[in-house]
């Protein structure tokens, strides 16, 4: 990909002396190597697809092992279609191959777009790419490890006497997944928070004065993406409210937009004095 020293316009050469097609040219340049990034992403995932297919059926009872272990003696999982037992188990080694290659999936982002970054941009950009993965790991996992015991727990205790609680595995996996992209998404909020902040669009004071707006959003996107009950929606609120906390520390301590931070540094550099006289009219 062509860096930005590339694409700026050269003292030396006049429009006249450009040959013809030259932009054509560039953009159709960014359009093969763009192409050759997606396929470079989709061939990972295809492969880690391929390794982790024979395993297709270990993968999902250990997906299974948080329902399993709250289900009463006796109760197992169901396929009520007829190719659940392979569909169930391959959807969900497909989305788990796409979740290990996001790693590479987005570093293929990050090397189409970075030569045309400023380099205070590139310094910008990088941890924040590696902390949005990692965060939505984290809420993966967070879903996973604490929020299924606790959930499946209170919903295999309130079946009513006389049902045996089975649940379906394909309808299981819609459950799981949609709980997984919820957390992991949902983890992203100091990223946004801090983003927000840094690029202008509001300050790290307004987010601070608008918290109760916050926490009232934490508490809606708790109820949409999590089961109709008060114990998944506040284990969901909850650690958006917190993440959103998190998120608006790292704002106010790193958040400053470029410029009023090269203005701060100036005025700092300032002697007294010339802070007066520049405050003061003609």
């Amino acid at each position: 990909m062509s860096s930005t020293k590339d694409l700026e316009p050269r003292d030396d050469v006049t429009p006249g002396d450009e040959p013809p097609g030259g932009a054509e040219q560039t953009f159709i340049s960014h359009l093969i190597e763009l192409r050759s990034r997606l396929l470079k992403a989709i061939a990972c995932v295809a492969l880690v697809l391929m390794v982790m297919l024979p395993f297709a059926n270990h993968i999902y009872a250990w997906l299974s092992a948080p329902l399993l272990a709250k289900l009463p003696g006796g109760s197992t999982m169901i396929a009520t279609e007829v190719a659940s037992t392979f569909y169930a188990p391959f959807v969900l080694t497909a989305f788990a191959a796409l979740f290990v290659s996001i790693p590479f999936v987005f570093y293929q982002m990050w090397a189409f777009v970075a030569p045309g970054l400023y380099l205070n941009e590139r310094r910008l950009a990088l941890p924040l790419l590696v902390s949005s993965v990692g965060l939505f790991y984290a809420g993966i996992a967070f879903c996973y490890y604490v929020v299924f015991p606790v959930a499946f727990g209170f919903f295999t205790s309130t079946a009513p006497e006389g049902v045996q609680v089975m649940t379906d595995i394909s309808k299981y996996l819609d459950f799981v997944i949609k709980m997984f992209l919820a957390f992991g998404f949902a983890f992203e909020v100091p990223v946004a928070t801090f983003l927000l902040v840094r690029t202008g669009m509001i300050s790290a004071a307004d987010l601070a004065a608008k918290r109760r707006y916050a926490i009232v959003i934490a508490f809606t996107a708790g109820a949409i993406l999590t089961p109709p009950d008060v114990l998944s929606q506040c284990m969901l609120a909850i650690p958006i409210w917190m993440l959103y906390e998190v998120g608006l520390a790292f704002a106010k301590a790193f958040g400053a937009p470029p410029e009023e931070a090269e203005d701060e540094e100036t005025d700092e550099a300032k002697p007294d004095g010339a802070l007066a006289s520049t405050s003061k009219e003609p």
